[in-house]
């Protein structure tokens, strides 16, 4: 499944960091900036989620809630959150789920050897829960940057 940009964005509930959840549609009425990612603790992902986390206060400012989503457990994001101080929601597909309704789960190749994985994607949907912006395969400098204009656009 791929959703593109005008596309209603799949509803989900996922457990979070701190024994909590998040479910998209109790966030209606705001914008959130969902960015999937590969694996906490790795150099892309620590850089982009802390880039994230150096800007929120700028998403706050516009009323913007960001969510991280992986596929590594609960505590694993709790461990990662707590390292790097991160100040948003960091989301567990454990199954994967979440990943196959945005899309961001793809064949990927390292080395030679093909395997699947998570892509790394960012989405920002608006308040009335349709995507305004998605980027895939996203490069992870100047990414938050990029994503902050599109949410200040809405």
């Amino acid at each position: 499944m791929t959703l593109n940009v005008g596309d209603k964005a799949p509803d989900f509930e996922l457990p979070t960091d701190g024994d909590n959840s998040v479910k998209l549609s109790d966030l209606a009425g705001k914008p959130v900036v969902i960015y999937f990612y590969p694996k906490d603790m790795t150099p892309g992902c620590t850089t982009e989620s802390c880039e994230f986390r150096d800007a929120e206060p700028d998403f706050s400012a516009v009323n913007a809630q960001i969510i991280g989503i992986s596929k590594d457990s609960v505590s694993r994001h709790d461990k990662f959150k707590a390292k790097h101080d991160l100040n948003f929601i960091l989301a567990s597909d454990e199954n994967g789920t979440v990943c196959e309704e945005f899309g961001v789960w793809q064949e990927k190749s390292m080395y030679g050897k093909k395997f699947m994985g998570i892509e790394r994607s960012t989405f920002v949907i608006d308040g009335d829960g349709v995507i305004r912006n998605a980027w895939r395969k996203v490069k992870v400098k100047g990414h938050v940057a990029e994503v902050l204009e599109a949410v200040r656009a809405l």
